[in-house]
């Protein structure tokens, strides 16, 4: 199994709500899994929460705004890469 940290533990150690944790996960912004009702964050997805944290408490962002900058920022991902695959495709085939 990949390596986790349980739900309660983040909290602890970010000192966060438990609401905002659950709130993200609700939001579809974090995934889980849930063993012996224990949930817990796969390391995978550790840096995706800091982030979220950092946006929230840091930068006092509420959860509407993180969902839009993460799907924003996602978008931007997205279009990055297939601008890279459109200027690779006109290098191989300039014609």
């Amino acid at each position: 199994m990949s390596e986790r940290i349980s739900r309660e533990e983040l909290v602890k150690i970010y000192n966060i709500e438990i609401t905002f944790f659950d709130s993200l996960e609700e939001a579809g912004l974090l995934k889980t899994v849930t063993e012996n009702e224990v949930k817990y964050l796969l390391y995978d997805e550790l840096e995706l929460f800091e982030r979220f944290a950092n946006w929230h408490y840091d930068l006092d962002v509420n959860l509407p705004g993180v969902e839009v900058i993460h799907h924003l920022l996602q978008k931007m991902e997205r279009l990055t890469e297939e601008n890279r695959r459109m200027i690779q495709l006109l290098r191989e085939d300039p014609s």
